[in-house]
């Protein structure tokens, strides 16, 4: 098979990541958004808050990082962040399984250069990962905001569980990080995101 040929067929068979439907509504609540259009609003992300990126950040490596890293939900589908351990773990598996297929389809090098950057993403050990990761984290905070809570009014979700995800935003830019953990605070201030649940206090004891 031509190099070419591989090519084509890689990007029809990306073109199913227009069909995996996300846990996120669109900002207009209209339906759910898909993880094409996901990735295409980190890339728009990456572009527009550039600024808030670590100086020196390849702006072109994040962007190309960003549109890589859900190719693999074809295989494996969308899971909400606030899962299950187990049900995460199972995904990772799944993910990589995915990753394995998926890029094999292209020419060798080019195979080996794009599961490297996709790689590099899961790690997460690079300026660039960090802020790609902390854009992907934010993009549904952003939708829930505008749309009454959306996916943090599953059950269990308070505003603990979400500040942990914040952590990672922070990590790959502190301002972005700061934003976020602002609408947190807003979030529940205004009703759609429940607040940390109150500690149990104890007697000398150990008794409630």
């Amino acid at each position: 098979m031509e190099p070419l040929d591989s090519q084509i067929r890689f990007l029809l068979e990306a073109d199913r990541l227009k069909t995996v439907l996300r846990q996120s509504t669109l900002a207009d609540r209209s339906r759910r958004e898909n993880s094409a259009e996901h990735s295409w609003h980190l890339a728009l992300m990456a572009l527009v808050l550039a600024g808030h990126a670590p100086p020196g950040t390849d702006l072109g490596q994040v962007m190309a990082m960003v549109v890589l890293h859900d190719l693999v939900e074809i295989d494996a589908g969308d899971l909400s962040v606030y899962a299950p351990a187990a049900d995460q773990a199972r995904q990772q598996d799944a993910e990589r399984a995915a990753a394995d297929r998926l890029f094999a389809i292209l020419p060798a090098a080019q195979a080996a250069s794009l599961r490297a950057l996709w790689d590099e993403f899961e790690e997460r050990a690079t300026p660039e990962a960090k802020f790609a990761r902390a854009l992907d984290r934010l993009q549904p905070m952003l939708l829930n905001m505008v749309t009454g809570g959306g996916t943090w009014r599953a059950p269990g979700v308070t505003a603990d569980r979400a500040l942990a995800r914040v952590a990672l935003i922070e990590d790959g830019s502190p301002s972005l990080g700061a934003y976020a953990r602002d609408m947190v605070e807003a979030a529940v201030a205004s009703g759609i995101l429940a607040p940390e649940p109150a500690r149990t206090t104890r007697d000398d004891d150990g008794t409630p």
